[in-house]
């Protein structure tokens, strides 16, 4: 079983690799589709004037801009990647971090970001029972607190600790860049295979920041292996599907 967490960044392409997911699931491969949305929701924020800023690569979340979070990630994404997916004949079943109690979060870093969630547990009876069931379960991040507060959890995150409890084969995370960068821009610093260990030696920055992070909880938490990928790309993603390209973190 593949958990897929599939970026905003790779949304204007997603009728291909749906396809090929279609191919792969009639060949009895069974997959878990955690969905960001980064640039719709910057889009909408523009469009009502509310301001937003990033620190270590999380946005900071505050009530107004939680408030889009929500709107875009559990409406307008979530219905239209099950949308794309029942098009291609997928048993598409979408579904929120915090319906059936799938993720546990808390505040990070004490509140400091604002209304950003950190996963602390994963239950993933409601994805059994789906995929059980035949369906193909699509989650959107956004989860609810303690207080029943909507917080916005980062959708690498939410994919790697997913993939864990499930004890997934690999995590993928369709991303906007081809893999993780020991010294990001620079284009020749891609990494194509590391352990989780020496990733976690490795001092990283932005936008890298929740990548990394998701990919070392991920296989420490239970996940075989995890695989960064550019996810506007379907011979990456065929590849990746294949065992190859991107970069590869193994146990």
């Amino acid at each position: 079983m593949i958990v897929i967490k599939f970026g905003g960044h790779a949304m204007d392409s997603d009728p291909i690799w749906m396809e090929e997911i279609a191919r792969r699931w009639s060949a009895d491969e069974q997959f878990v589709i955690v969905h960001g949305g980064g640039p719709q929701i910057d889009q909408q924020l523009k469009i009502e004037g509310v301001e937003s800023e990033f620190k270590d690569g999380f946005r900071i979340t505050t009530p107004a801009v939680m408030k889009v979070v929500e709107a875009v990630l559990t409406g307008s994404v979530l219905r239209s990647v099950v949308r794309s997916l029942q098009r291609v004949g997928l048993p598409a079943v979408g579904i929120t971090g915090s319906d059936a109690g799938l993720l546990s979060v808390g505040l990070k870093s004490d509140g400091a970001l604002g209304l950003v969630g950190e996963v602390e547990s994963v239950n993933p009876k409601i994805l059994k029972t789906l995929l059980a069931g035949g369906f193909l379960p699509v989650v959107a991040p956004v989860s609810n607190a303690a207080d029943g507060a909507a917080l916005n959890v980062n959708a690498d995150l939410a994919a790697g600790a997913i993939a864990g409890a499930l004890r997934a084969q690999e995590v993928l995370f369709m991303t906007d860049v081809p893999g993780i960068y020991r010294s990001w821009p620079d284009q020749n610093s891609l990494m194509k295979e590391v352990s989780a260990k020496e990733l976690g030696s490795i001092a990283f920055e932005g936008g890298m920041v929740p990548k990394v992070t998701a990919v070392i909880n991920a296989i420490t938490s239970g996940a075989k292996s995890a695989r960064v990928i550019d996810g506007k790309s379907l011979g990456a993603f065929k590849d990746a599907l294949s065992g190859r390209g991107g970069t590869w973190v193994r146990a």
